[in-house]
């Protein structure tokens, strides 16, 4: 197994390689040259598997030989051997056609966990066998960052620093990063918005010189090998449902389009899924896509879903390759007129493939929180924002008479306490793991969005802890 750049200019490497890179040197994200493919005999051989053993069997092809099975399969039960469920990703029937899906049983009770807790290991182990350190770099709209920082907290051969928009994540978010009184994790509140972050993020990347002297990587879903970790969620699921010999939809709310495509993927592998179904916000650049086969670029609003309040999705670049045919030169040519004109129309063929491969919708923030009431009445669960968008778009997109929804509790209505009692009365608890939660002191940097002081502010604190 081998992959490539989506811009079709950077080497062709290895996954343990991939790992460590993460963003593709011409500015592209790395993909398998070739998807795997499971048959129908393969997915049958998973029914009766734990989540475990299906991570193991679904992730090895993606290895390529790079690290030793025993190995392997050492990190990725201990990745989800605390996990709060004893079944990892527990689903749940909603009604007859919808099912939902718990991605919440992580430390920091969002489906980041799932793909970091094993993300951390992964960079452990490669970073000790090769006698190297790095400096992870990322960006989170809110749950990112404490998902990568708990994964990568107190890590010898690691410096990590989330950038997360100021005053635009949630307080248990933001605590969830900030309370970790770990040397080597470093949190910044840049005063702009995630695409702000973002663009950050990417800019470091791009800065050759910095990248190479700081050893940059990342962790945020342009690495590769944490899409790799999500795809076997949706295997988990499917089978648990009956696949191969059922089919399955699957509805994902979405912001950074990593955990859809992480569903896309799935498919290209051989899982029967029917229907990929998107729910965005207000910040609709997803849905206006598919409905219109134009990708517009605005301003970002601010939602009570905070996860998905993001105009440029990184990973739409990985489904846009596919769509290109996987000419990354045709792609790249797109992309650089999208940074220039906030805008790009790929014509009536590729948006009917695009609309034949995902249906996509949206709800505001008052639509939001008459789904959280509804589910409430209706089924008795106590659902956080983005979870109510991803049901809600589910039953509005899927097709009648159709595979059967799965929808994704996200994450823990508590990471969205004011949301979810606004809307439904009733104010969740954490859980007791972080009950004291918003007791401890809190460490973060409030900088200005302004490449030359964030690469700065990395500089002095990796020269800090030692590193080159």
């Amino acid at each position: 197994m081998r992959y490539v750049s989506t811009r079709g200019l950077a080497p062709i490497l290895e996954f343990d390689e991939v790992l460590l890179a993460g963003l593709a040197s011409d500015g592209g994200l790395y993909l398998p040259e070739s998807w795997p493919h499971f048959d129908a005999d393969d997915i049958r051989a998973m029914q009766g598997m734990s989540y475990a053993e299906m991570a193991v069997r679904v992730m090895m092809p993606f290895l390529g030989g790079c690290i030793d099975k025993d190995a392997f399969v050492s990190m990725v039960e201990d990745s989800y051997r605390n996990f709060t469920h004893s079944a990892v990703a527990p689903l749940k029937q909603l009604d007859s056609d919808i099912w939902l899906m718990e991605l919440f049983h992580g430390p920091t009770l969002a489906f980041k966990d799932y793909p970091m807790q094993l993300l951390g290991r992964l960079f452990d182990h490669v970073l000790t066998c090769r006698g190297e350190r790095v400096t992870i770099v990322g960006a989170t709209s809110g749950d990112t960052g404490s998902a990568a920082i708990e994964a990568c907290r107190d890590r010898d051969a690691i410096d990590i620093f989330i950038l997360y928009p100021h005053g635009r994540v949630s307080e248990v978010q933001r605590r969830q990063m900030t309370t970790v009184p770990s040397a080597n994790a470093h949190c910044i509140a840049v005063e702009g918005t995630f695409d702000d972050c973002q663009d950050l993020v990417k800019a470091m990347f791009a800065d050759t010189q910095f990248r190479e002297s700081a050893r940059l990587s990342a962790v945020n879903s342009i690495n590769w090998a944490r899409i790799a970790a999500q795809i076997v969620y949706y295997f988990h699921a499917a089978v648990s449902i009956g696949a191969p010999d059922r089919p399955v939809s699957f509805a994902v709310p979405t912001g950074n389009f990593g955990n859809v495509f992480a569903a896309y993927a799935a498919k290209a592998c051989g899982l029967p899924v029917d229907q990929l179904i998107i729910g965005t916000n207000s910040n609709d650049i997803l849905t206006r896509f598919f409905e219109t086969g134009t990708l517009a670029k605005g301003d970002v609003h601010q939602s009570i879903s905070p996860s998905m309040d993001i105009q440029v999705s990184s990973n739409f670049e990985r489904f846009m390759f596919d769509l290109y045919g996987r000419d990354g030169a045709a792609l790249s040519t797109a992309m650089a007129q999208f940074r220039k004109d906030g805008t790009l129309s790929v014509g009536d063929n590729l948006h009917r493939s695009a609309r034949e491969t995902i249906s996509a919708g949206r709800l505001n923030d008052t639509e939001t929180m008459v789904e959280m009431k509804r589910q409430l009445t209706s089924t008795g669960e106590l659902i956080d924002p983005h979870t109510a968008i991803g049901i809600a778009a589910g039953r509005a997109q899927m097709r009648q008479g159709g595979a059967p929804v799965v929808a994704q509790a996200a994450a823990h209505p508590a990471k969205f306490p004011d949301a979810v009692e606004t809307a439904t009365g009733v104010r969740p608890a954490l859980p007791p793991h972080l009950a004291d939660l918003l007791d401890h002191p809190e460490h973060f940097d409030v900088l200005p969005n302004d490449l030359d002081v964030i690469q700065a502010h990395v500089r002095q604190h990796i020269s800090s802890r030692g590193a080159a």
